[in-house]
């Protein structure tokens, strides 16, 4: 968050229920910020895995707790691994979430990932209209992976602007699409 207040940048934080709980005063503080929060379920547990039933209360869980504690509905939603299920596609239309995905990625979350690494794999990916994925924790990857996260971003945000890029949270660029 630090890193990209220094740069007067917003972003959106996909987060897990069971962290915000830990930490609930990060949740305030990231909205407080002007970043903009979102769900990415309660736990990092593939969704292929659990039913209809838990993966509603899963989101639903999550999603109430955001609101609780930030007094901000949230809008999006990105499953765990990328994985859309039909389940969680009919959570999330329900709890009335946007599923959402990414274009670039970081893969940031790796053992071996650096600064360097995570900027020239965002860098091959970035197209104007884009969502880059970076992680700002290790609870699911590598200990110590969201270094390399936090690492890339001054030069990732430089790279951005130089292209004439913008960079914001996902309600200032997401378009939906209808299906």
């Amino acid at each position: 968050m630090a890193a990209l207040d220094q740069r007067g940048v917003r972003a959106t934080f996909f987060v897990l229920g069971a962290m915000l709980e830990r930490a609930p005063g990060l949740g305030r503080d990231l909205v407080a910020a002007g970043h903009e929060i979102a769900v990415h379920g309660w736990t990092h547990g593939s969704l292929l895995v659990r039913s209809p039933a838990a993966t509603l209360a899963d989101l639903a869980r999550t999603t109430d707790l955001i609101e609780r504690l930030t007094g901000c509905r949230p809008r999006y939603f990105r499953p765990p691994y990328g994985v859309l299920t039909t389940p969680a596609l009919l959570a999330a239309r329900r709890l009335d979430l946007a599923p959402v995905l990414w274009t670039c990625w970081g893969k940031d979350w790796l053992r071996q990932s650096t600064p360097d690494s995570v900027f020239s794999t965002v860098r091959a990916g970035l197209s104007p209209g884009g969502t880059i994925l970076l992680h700002d924790s290790d609870c699911t990857s590598a200990p110590g992976a969201w270094r390399s996260a936090l690492g890339a971003i001054p030069r990732l945000l430089e790279h951005c602007a130089r292209r004439g890029l913008r960079v914001g949270p996902f309600a200032e660029h997401y378009r939906p699409t209808i299906l």
